[in-house]
């Protein structure tokens, strides 16, 4: 017994990845290299999906089942794995030997609500808690930011004021609570279409922002409620300007598609309001509706 060697059990980490919504989204501008530059109000939501890591084996492999979502180097988690080991190594650090990512999904691919960015983000903040924390947060806002323009949000708690392409975040205090009720109409919207398609000259929501953007030292989130982008995508898709109707006749008291869409939410100050508008709206069989709340 003395010369056989203790086996010790691969290490597994579980970790929750939370949707959000945009709570106003303006297109300021077009940059040199294509990007657009923007000022938005990002805020998670209760809707999350799940990972388990487990350390084990070599090699990085990410497992999704869900359908339409893509295993291995095709998903952005497996990219954010990638890229935490090749910096690490750069850096002198030993990454994990082997990383295997299983994803619950339960946030909807495709709907404006930052799924797999947040996949990433969960995957780095396991990844640096694991290996001792190798990397501030700002080194790992960077690394986010070249996995896609909303990953560096989800290394936050809290609701973000973001600028730039959307790397740059500031932390927005005194949100109001809202119970939140979401519409996913089964459909995916590409972003990249809808930015190729947008007029900056029929732009509006910089200056609605401006106008309104506090009130009374509280984040008056209704009266701020704009997305430049729906437009684009409601014009294609004329089901999201129903959605909305729908929710404000259910008594949200604002509601709006959410980053490039699908989604569309709506804001409820009554839970019991908000309960009674999810089921109301679930009576269309070809959508997703999910009851849950901004976490502010």
């Amino acid at each position: 017994m003395g010369s056989q060697r203790l086996r010790v059990p691969a290490t597994s980490l579980n970790v929750r990845a939370p949707a959000k919504v945009n709570l106003f989204l303006a297109v300021t501008g077009r940059r040199a290299d294509g990007y657009h530059e923007v000022i938005s109000l990002m805020c998670a939501v209760g809707l999350r999906d799940r990972l388990r890591v487990d350390f084990m084996g070599t090699g990085v492999a990410v497992h999704c089942p869900a359908a339409g979502i893509p295993d291995g180097a095709d998903n952005i988690a497996h990219r954010a794995a990638v890229l935490f080991c090749r910096c690490l190594e750069e850096q002198g650090g030993s990454p994990p030997a082997g990383i295997q990512v299983a994803i619950d999904k339960r946030i909807p691919a495709g709907a404006g609500l930052g799924g797999g960015s947040s996949d990433a983000a969960a995957v780095l903040k396991v990844l640096n808690r694991h290996t001792g924390r190798p990397f501030s947060l700002p080194a790992l806002e960077r690394l986010a930011a070249t996995l896609g323009a909303d990953v560096p949000f989800f290394l936050h708690d809290g609701p973000m004021l973001a600028t730039g392409i959307g790397e740059r975040l500031a932390p927005v205090g005194n949100l109001a609570p809202r119970f939140v009720v979401i519409v996913f109409p089964g459909f995916s919207i590409a972003t990249a279409a809808v930015y190729r398609d947008l007029n900056l000259e029929l732009t509006k929501c910089g200056k609605k922002i401006k106008k309104n953007l506090l009130k009374n030292g509280q984040f008056a989130v209704e009266r701020v409620l704009c997305n430049d982008l729906e437009a684009v995508s409601a014009a294609k898709h004329p089901e999201i300007v129903s959605i909305k109707e729908q929710l404000m006749l259910a008594g949200a008291s604002g509601a709006l598609m959410s980053g490039s869409g699908s989604s569309v939410f709506g804001l409820f100050e009554d839970r019991g309001v908000a309960r009674a508008a999810g089921r109301k709206l679930s009576a269309n069989r070809g959508w997703q509706v999910f009851q849950t709340r901004l976490l502010t």
